[in-house]
């Protein structure tokens, strides 16, 4: 079985191991009774059973519905609030003085020295402080009226360009309520990407901060003619010599206190309707230059109205922590969904988010530990560097140590496939795993790539929470499907959500059709008032990707391919994109090669290459340095890391590694690598080799590893 395969390794004595297997028994029996009875699991165990979403009717290829919208999608969170402006004033009235967005207080910066003489600028951070939902709603009130002021009209486009952050969400608002169209881009995109999409869009006035100012817009505003104001939520910066004429730079709580002071009474705002272009959302695109997603008040209000249904009891007592970019998709409607249900948002970063987090000083508080949040949303790189940590750090305990954690990890394991609980392994044995978030995390949404089962497995284990898994793209507004609470099994991503019907469609090149069995498999298309307007000024990709069917329903073509299982769920098996033809004919899954390797230890990031003018695989791989340092020791080689990287011979021990794990993954051997390059360096966004949900862009990946290709073919490749 997939939980066996899964199981860790011991080694205790077998005698040994009957006898706790037999008290593990005994244990299991007595609690057995009382727990089914208090816990409520019953319901539990009934509902992961259950059919979740069915074909609306008989006809092969026909759309899955969740079994809780079969008649009517939903499209609207409250009675009467179809835009996000009345979405926002409704929750102001409803929730006023409760907490809403929360920043923690910088109380010192310091530079540390590394041995290798790098400086590392590291904070020691204070309390959240907090602004309720009134006063989150007066100072997006007042910036809206100050872009006003500025000059900014209803309908025209102003752009984000910042950090995750509480004034990111405050800007957001304030676009909402006066029909400014929005356009985001990531803090990480390379500058042409930045130039792009601000020259696309015409805008004249940018939101940023004062460090994104001072290095990406520095070197780009030039390349900008249109652009007159650039607002920082920070702070005033230092301007500098060659700073462009007729460009105005102003603080947030300027334009604020111009707003405040502005005359409005006599004239009446231009409030948005539900079909009003909210968000020109830019994708970082694994795939060329980035793409600007048009996305209406009514498209976002239906993505959260789904993904609000999938997590139970959301309201006031929640506590989420929004550290990802909010120019992703992900984490605006995360925080949407808790914005709108009296939740309260933390906000933390990357470097800041754990006690062992890169900024946070030896000896200090990450976010985690000061916020305690009982919702956070992830990426599966995220995660998956979580699951590593702990692993290594499993691996380092004292041999009791390490086989009392085995233990407890494989019984948990074989309660959890079965639907059961273990209170006791998760106050004894996990306690201090589940606090490297905080402790009190109750539901993990992970989206934006595929998670491995291994890693969503340890998940559930280590913090004893659910991992909703979704699927979803920014053409959808991020709304696709989330597997519900109680599901736990893995490899899957849920059944549609409340909003969206997914149809699957016949793929005749990659096999995949809608009438296979055991379960029906195809291109992967999603209907509903959450699929988007189109691409900004791209018609001819907006045809390509979207089509109207006879009945009016919008549906977008995700490229993906999927199957329906018995229960209604779906699972994704393949991408169009990944799927390269080898010379002798066979079809290799790109994403399937790496889901196979990327979770082995020695493994930080892969990605796998196929050229059709040749008959196998090659793969670029990011090794893990602890783990690959430990491999040369064995084998006696002695070098840098540079070095060690670059030796044939330790690329032929990885490719060892490598091809075990394939067997053991059950790979074809057509889709084994047989040559691979040692990367010395991580792939992150500011390399602009992966995007910023860690998605690989092979497009940027083939050209900065274009020399290493023509050597590990021996030719020139097409």
């Amino acid at each position: 079985s997939q939980a066996a395969k899964m199981k860790l390794k011991h080694n205790i004595n077998p005698i040994l191991l009957q006898f706790i297997n037999f008290i593990v028994l005994v244990y299991s029996l007595v609690t057995y009774i009382p727990w089914y009875i208090l816990s409520g699991s019953k319901q539990a165990i009934a509902k992961a059973k259950q059919v979740k979403a069915r074909p609306v009717n008989n006809k092969p290829g026909s759309a899955y519905r969740s079994v809780n919208s079969l008649h009517c999608l939903a499209s609207v969170l409250y009675p009467g609030c179809d835009t996000l402006d009345k979405v926002f004033k409704y929750a102001k009235t409803k929730y006023k003085d409760k907490k809403l967005l929360g920043t923690r207080e910088i109380l010192k910066e310091e530079d540390e020295i590394q041995p290798s003489g790098k400086v590392f600028k590291k904070v020691i951070l204070g309390k959240y402080t907090w602004l309720s939902y009134e006063d989150v709603y007066i100072k997006a009130v007042n910036f809206g009226n100050g872009l006003a002021v500025l000059g900014q009209q209803p309908k025209t486009n102003i752009a984000i360009f910042c950090e995750t952050r509480a004034e990111w969400m405050i800007a957001a608002q304030a676009c909402f309520m006066c029909n400014y169209q929005l356009v985001t881009l990531y803090a990480t995109l390379g500058g042409p990407a930045i130039v792009h999409g601000l020259n696309e869009t015409e805008v004249t006035t940018i939101i940023t901060s004062k460090e994104l100012m001072q290095t990406k817009l520095k070197e780009i505003v030039s390349q900008v003619p249109l652009l007159r104001h650039i607002i920082t939520v920070d702070g005033k910066p230092t301007t500098w010599a060659e700073f462009p004429k007729g460009v105005i730079v102003h603080t947030m709580a300027s334009v604020q206190a111009m707003g405040a002071k502005a005359d409005t009474g006599n004239k009446q705002p231009s409030r948005p309707v539900p079909s009003d272009i909210a968000v020109i959302m830019y994708t970082s695109g694994s795939t060329g230059i980035p793409k600007g997603v048009m996305i209406s008040h009514c498209n976002i209000i239906a993505g959260i109205t789904g993904m609000a249904e999938r997590i139970p009891n959301l309201g006031e007592k929640d506590v989420y922590i929004g550290y990802l970019p909010l120019a992703h998709v992900l984490e605006l409607s995360a925080e949407l969904v808790c914005l709108s249900h009296g939740c309260r948002i933390g906000y933390s970063s990357p470097q800041t988010l754990a006690d062992q987090s890169s900024k946070i000083k030896k000896g200090s508080k990450g976010d985690v530990t000061t916020l305690k949040p009982t919702l956070m949303a992830a990426v599966p790189e995220i995660m998956d560097r979580i699951y590593k940590n702990v692993m290594n750090k499993v691996n380092e305990m004292t041999s009791f140590q390490r086989n009392l954690f085995i233990l407890a990890y494989n019984y948990k394991m074989e309660q959890i496939s079965k639907g059961y609980t273990t209170p006791l392994c998760d106050s004894l044995i996990f306690r201090k795993v589940r606090m490297l978030l905080g402790g009190k995390i109750r539901v993990l949404l992970c989206g934006g790539a595929p998670l491995s089962a291994a890693t969503q497995r340890f998940m559930n284990i280590c913090f004893c929470c659910p991992v909703g898994q979704g699927y979803g793209l920014t053409e959808s507004a991020g709304a696709g499907t989330i597997t519900e609470v109680w599901d736990y099994t893995t490899g899957r991503v849920g059944a549609p959500l409340v909003c969206c019907e997914i149809k699957l469609m016949n793929w005749e090149e990659g096999g995949y059709y809608n009438t296979d069995k055991p379960y029906p498999r195809g291109e992967i298309l999603i209907g509903g008032q959450n699929v988007t307007v189109g691409y900004y000024k791209n018609e001819a990709r907006t045809k390509q990707d979207f089509t109207v069917d006879e009945n009016g329903q919008r549906w977008l073509h995700t490229g993906d391919i999927g199957e329906f299982q018995h229960d209604g769920c779906l699972k994704i098996i393949d991408r169009k994109k990944d799927l390269v033809k080898l010379q002798a004919g066979e079809y290799v899954s790109l994403g399937k090669v790496e889901a196979a390797l990327k979770n082995l230890p020695l493994v930080d990031n892969i990605c796998a290459y196929a050229s059709s003018f040749h008959s196998y695989v090659i793969g670029f791989v990011v090794p893990n340095q602890k783990e690959l340092a430990e491999l040369a020791r064995k084998k006696g080689f002695k070098g840098t890391w540079e070095e060690i990287c670059n030796s044939p011979e330790m690329e032929k021990e990885v490719l060892k590694v490598l091809a075990e794990a394939a067997v053991a993954a059950n790979l074809e051997k057509f889709e084994i690598p047989v040559k691979i390059r040692l990367s010395p360096d991580p792939w992150t966004p500011e390399t602009g080799l992966v995007t910023d949900a860690f998605k690989l862009k092979r497009k940027e990946l083939t050209a900065f590893y274009q020399p290493d290709i023509e050597r590990m073919y021996g030719t020139n490749v097409k």
